[in-house]
């Protein structure tokens, strides 16, 4: 279920504040250091660090 429109604009990582990215149902950290990946659940934006999954 895609967002929003302008949501994405205002979300950012929690973790290193960089700007997210949707792809599929998760909204992906742009920051190549940092690279955490949020669940969207029900349409709701996850943004907890704790329950990010971590980069390969």
């Amino acid at each position: 279920m895609p967002l929003e429109a302008g949501l994405l604009e205002i979300l950012a990582c929690p973790a290193c504040h960089a700007p997210l990215k949707e792809a599929d149902a998760e909204l992906l950290c742009t920051s190549t250091e940092c690279g955490l990946a949020y669940p969207v659940r029900d349409g709701i934006p996850v943004l907890l660090v704790d329950g990010a999954r971590r980069p390969a």
